[in-house]
């Protein structure tokens, strides 16, 4: 069964650190890209970044140079290493398959995961 599984959400104080773990099942990153995506209440669900199947990453501005998308294709898992968060941060974070090996965009995405809280506050 291909499968996405989102975990390591949680509190955090304005500036500090999160890592959010993917791991996927059912299929390999060596073949598809992966991405987050997160949801603010009352707003759309927006990209953050995504990993292609050759490990190029991509990110969106607003998490630029704060947020970072890492794999261990021994895990089959993707990472997103998140410092000096924000309270604008502060979502239900998914991570998502591509339909390919590149990041093509929301609309290629095929297999979510269920999405874990983070929320940034003091």
């Amino acid at each position: 069964q291909v499968q996405v599984v989102e975990s390591g959400g949680g509190l955090v104080q304005p500036g500090g650190s999160l890592r959010l773990s993917c791991a996927a099942s059912g299929f390999t990153l060596d073949d598809y890209a992966l991405g987050w995506l997160r949801q603010a209440p009352g707003k759309e669900r927006e990209g953050v970044g995504c990993i292609t199947s050759d490990a190029t990453t991509y990110y969106a501005s607003y998490v630029k140079g704060r947020f970072t998308i890492s794999r261990d294709k021994a895990k089959n898992t993707v990472y997103l290493q998140m410092n000096n968060l924000k309270p604008d941060d502060t979502a239900i974070y998914y991570c998502a398959k591509q339909r390919g090996s590149y990041c093509s965009g929301y609309s290629q995405y095929d297999v979510w995961g269920q999405g874990t809280q983070v929320t940034v506050s003091s």
